[in-house]
């Protein structure tokens, strides 16, 4: 496969004669965050927060709004990422079963082999330890949100004490100014757990958005007629938040699945700020339980908890963007530097009624992705054209002047920085979840999906067909699969699927 697009070869002469004219090779940080969607960043969508300083980036650079990943989870999605290829081709299809090779081919490898230094820190989630790196600092699996453990590279695993999201931040910004080789151009990789569940916000955010009433969505209250799998999933804001683990009412007579782990994740908190964390929620307990909710009333009040909660971990995290934001400038190296942020996925906010992610629905198949561009690329505002979590590995490779080996499966996005509109580019993309049966009970599928149209197949223990025209029914609401008139273009759709999956060598298991 071609991961230079023909058009891509001009741009890359462009893009590096402008390097050779000042000797150097844009340095790259890659800051990524944890189940953020779209829909809780304002440079996405105003109706619910302010993310400044991730509008920052978009303002000064690009905004892609048509950006997905491969397989809507979080291990998955970091493989896909790492190595520019679909889960079946680098080994991690889900996060039960699976152990990442980390000695395989990825894109921090060949920067590494092609001059750069490079580093990670904070969540790597793979099951393995780190190859490819000159420094790197990861959290065991999710990590804590407080005073957690770090695994150095000496193999030691030490506690530290502090909110992770800002020691992710401060390990960052202290390699990029006295660890690093100044000499080199680097790649750093600053991987964040927030604001992965059960989104426990530090102690200064605690109380922000609690005088906020969240606009409830549309489909909050979805019936899933027509839809057998979302009718068989465990991901309701309704039947399956907890109250306890999710929403922080835990009292010593409640129970709940998942009192102990919430319990455990408290007890890393030092003195001072389990009392700030008793002081602010315990009042919200006691109100909570004295009303006795029950129905619509306790429905919607999850909600806003749900969302005040996910909000504040957003704030701090917004909050730590500018502190790299703010370190690049002031050492003047924002200027020859590639910035770009993403999540490993989107996620539900209530829509559908759920939370979490993994189907293939626009919530939680669409990430965002912003990036602000160094010198040479003058490329600003939006990028319509359909990108894929794989394009990172192709994309930080072209940058950087290093060869695109032929078996990556995604395509460098340099064309699209430059402003231009390849004609060969990419009119669909596809997409394959595995984990099944697991948490949350979301059947296996594979589908695909173009610029107005998706199909998805689940199978394994369900064989049932869905076809969407995002068009006329954006929310995913009626499956018009099998309906008359809709023939023709299930029939494009499942060529176009067949054609994929030929393409990336997805031979389909169904059992």
């Amino acid at each position: 496969m071609n991961n230079r697009l023909p058009i891509g070869g001009s741009f890359l002469v462009t893009a590096m004669s402008a390097i050779a004219q000042n000797g150097e090779r844009p340095n790259i940080v890659f800051i990524m965050t944890d189940d953020h969607t779209a829909q809780m960043m304002s440079c996405y969508d105003r109706r619910y927060i302010e993310t400044p300083n991730l509008d920052r980036i978009a303002r000064d650079g690009v905004r892609f709004t048509n950006s997905f990943v491969a397989n809507s989870l979080s291990g998955p999605s970091r493989a896909c990422i790492l190595t520019g290829k679909h889960s079946h081709k680098n080994g991690f299809t889900d996060n039960t079963n699976c152990v990442f090779d980390a000695s395989q081919q990825t894109f921090p490898g060949l920067l590494r082999k092609a001059g750069y230094q490079t580093a990670i820190f904070g969540k790597w989630h793979l099951e393995s330890l780190p190859q490819g790196f000159d420094k790197w600092e990861i959290v065991p699996g999710q990590g804590h949100y407080y005073n957690p453990d770090f695994i150095k590279m000496t193999g030691d695993t030490v506690r530290v004490q502090g909110y992770l999201t800002n020691l992710i931040t401060d390990k960052s910004i202290d390699w990029m100014e006295y660890g690093r080789d100044k000499t080199k151009p680097f790649c750093i990789m600053i991987h964040h757990k927030a604001i992965h569940r059960n989104w426990m916000a530090n102690t200064p955010e605690l109380p922000l958005y609690e005088d906020k009433v969240f606009p409830l969505p549309d489909n909050f209250y979805d019936d899933y007629e027509g839809r057998v799998a979302a009718q068989q999933q465990e991901m309701s804001v309704i039947k399956d938040m907890d109250l306890i683990y999710d929403l922080k009412m835990n009292r010593p007579d409640k129970k709940s699945r998942l009192k102990w782990n919430y319990e455990w994740f408290c007890s890393r908190m030092n003195a001072e700020e389990k009392a700030a964390w008793d002081a602010f929620y315990q009042p919200i307990i006691d109100d909570f339980y004295a009303k006795n909710l029950s129905g619509k009333e306790l429905a919607e009040w999850k909600f806003q908890r749900y969302m005040r909660d996910y909000a504040k971990v957003v704030k701090c995290l917004d909050d730590n963007v500018g502190r790299v934001l703010d370190y690049l400038e002031e050492k003047g190296l924002m200027r020859n530097t590639l910035v770009v942020y993403t999540s490993d996925q989107g996620f539900y906010m209530g829509e559908h009624g759920w939370f979490d992610k993994r189907f293939m629905y626009e919530e939680s198949f669409q990430t965002p992705l912003i990036m602000k561009l160094p010198q040479g690329f003058n490329r600003k505002g939006d990028v319509e054209e359909m990108v894929q979590n794989i394009d990172y590995a192709p994309t930080f490779l072209d940058i950087a002047g290093a060869d695109i080996p032929s078996d990556i499966q995604g395509v460098s996005l340099l064309p699209l920085l430059e402003g231009k509109h390849p004609k060969k580019w990419r009119k669909s993309l596809y997409y394959h979840y595995y984990e099944y049966p697991a948490e949350h009970s979301v059947k296996r599928h594979y589908g695909v999906r173009n610029h107005r149209y998706k199909l998805i197949h689940f199978y394994n223990d369900i064989d049932e067909w869905e076809l969407y025209d995002l068009q006329e029914d954006p929310h995913e609401m009626h499956n018009i699969y099998g309906q008359q008139g809709t023939e023709k273009i299930t029939k494009k759709m499942m060529k176009e699927l067949r054609r994929l999956q030929k393409q990336y060598d997805d031979p389909i298991q169904e059992k």
